[in-house]
């Protein structure tokens, strides 16, 4: 059914500049109108993937095919800050050429679909996280692709965002690919899984939903271990009698030989086993250990049909307090962190001389110049030395290939170790985290559960991922929705 594939690798090795090869030799193909998971460790070269399918990057070997010069559109894990001063439909206009002149319908329809209502003339950087998701898709929409490549699309996304996403994908006629760490998104409408191994650069196809492909994937790995302990087995029996034969004569000796060459063959009929992703090390969080009422908080504003409104509330933080903020995507729940922290808010106040430790959802807590080491450097606690530094952001899987490099070439998942790694460093006395799961590997979160729910100041988050909700114990909780 080769007249069916929209699109297709053949034999493509990619590297970059003095590094060894993301991808070997990689074959495979994605029939047209499927909908296909692109899976694989942390640096297997899924975003690698999307831009050499896009043309953003050049195989150092071999082919890719895109059938008949099928359009792609692209919606990105995050908004470029340079974008932040655009309006929305500034922001759409960048998806053409020559702007049509009835973008403004355009917008108006895209924007039905994400399920998103907003003014035209909102500047993007006063969106929320989960409005700037929606405008994400939509601006991939609005260039009316026949293939669509979604990066992390459920970030930001609250609970009705997501369903309706799923909706969305389950009825689009058109190519979906999809990297996305969210697996029970991921299977209401998985149809395969290309799945990249960072060990062997190579490529695995399979057919079938996301749970099943997983399931299969580990049947295989303990099919491997089991054959690998068997040989082993073998091989050691082998290496035994090696050495009780080899010191006896003639025939005994010729039969060691037989034996050393059977070891040989055992051990090129290992196979390796795949390794998963390594997690970061357990770690805590110390705190600044200030008293007193650390936050206090009368008033908050909450967005309702696109305008501010103030409702009054009463809370106090002190050491040990943990409260979340809940509430749909859109009602005001980043921005009252981001006044918080800056000290704008006109109804919450910030104990004096309390260190803050700011999770910003898009990493705006980041300088995106500084080398790795520096943006480490800049934040030490009292009596943190360089070496204890290291090895903090070891455990965090920042290791010494990564200290020279900007922030800005780090991929976001390692710009969000980055940021608890920083974290840890401050010592902090509050801890204000905004979506703290967003870009991190599902084998780290509950690792980073633990050490949240285990910290002793006082505690603010906001997340859209149930199950590391019920990881802490929240005893205050702030549903601006319900104000």
């Amino acid at each position: 059914m080769a007249e069916n594939v929209i699109l297709r690798f053949d034999d493509v090795t990619f590297e970059y500049e003095d590094r060894k090869p993301v991808l070997d030799e990689v074959s495979f193909s994605v029939r047209k109108d499927a909908k296909i998971t692109l899976m694989g460790q942390n640096g297997a070269g899924k975003s690698t993937i999307f831009k050499l399918i896009k043309g953003e990057l050049n195989p150092t070997k071999g082919k890719v095919h895109i059938t008949d010069n099928a359009t792609i559109g692209t919606a990105a894990q995050m908004i470029d800050k340079k974008d932040f001063d655009l309006t929305v439909e500034e922001y759409f206009g960048k998806a053409f050429v020559a702007v049509p002149g009835n973008i403004k319908s355009q917008i108006s329809k895209v924007m039905d679909a994400v399920n998103l209502t907003i003014p035209t003339d909102r500047k993007i950087g006063d969106l929320s996280g989960g409005q700037q998701a929606r405008i994400l898709l939509a601006y991939a929409l609005i260039q009316n692709p026949d293939i669509l490549l979604l990066d992390e699309p459920t970030n930001n996304l609250d609970k009705e965002g997501i369903d309706h996403l799923i909706t969305f994908l389950v009825m689009y006629n058109k190519t979906v690919i999809v990297i996305s760490h969210d697996a029970d998104f991921l299977n209401c409408f998985t149809e395969g899984v290309v799945y990249l191994d960072v060990f062997t650069k190579k490529i695995e196809t399979y057919v079938g939903d996301y749970y099943s492909v997983v399931e299969e994937i580990q049947k295989r790995i303990d099919r491997e271990i089991k054959k690998n302990a068997q040989l082993e087995k073998e091989i050691q029996d082998n290496k035994d009698k090696v050495n009780f034969f080899s010191n006896k004569g003639g025939k005994m000796r010729r039969l060691a030989s037989k034996l050393r060459e059977e070891i040989s063959e055992l051990e090129e009929n290992k196979v390796d086993v795949r390794r998963e992703d390594k997690t970061i090390r357990e770690f805590s969080i110390p705190t600044q250990g200030i008293v007193g009422d650390i936050v206090t908080i009368k008033s908050v504003k909450v967005i309702k049909n696109h305008e501010p409104v103030a409702k009054d509330v009463n809370i106090i933080l002190r050491q040990k307090d943990r409260l979340l903020i809940s509430g749909p995507n859109g009602i005001g729940k980043s921005t009252l962190l981001r006044s918080l922290t800056n000290n704008t808010s006109e109804g919450a106040v910030i104990l004096k001389d309390t260190v803050v430790g700011y999770y910003s959802q898009d990493f705006t807590t980041l300088d995106y110049d500084q080398t790795v080491i520096e943006s480490l450097s800049s934040i030490l606690a009292n009596g943190i030395d360089m070496q204890e530094m290291r090895a903090v952001a070891a455990g965090f899987l920042i290791k010494g290939d990564l200290m020279g490099v900007k922030v800005s070439n780090l991929s976001e998942g390692q710009k969000g170790l980055l940021s608890f790694a920083r974290l840890v460093l401050m010592r902090p006395g509050l801890l204000v985290m905004d979506e703290p799961t967003n870009h991190i590997n599902f084998r780290h979160i509950p690792i980073i559960a633990k050490a949240i729910n285990d910290y002793e100041g006082a505690l603010i988050v906001i997340s859209h991922m149930p199950e590391f909700v019920k990881e802490i114990k929240f005893n205050q909780e702030l549903d601006l929705g319900k104000l």
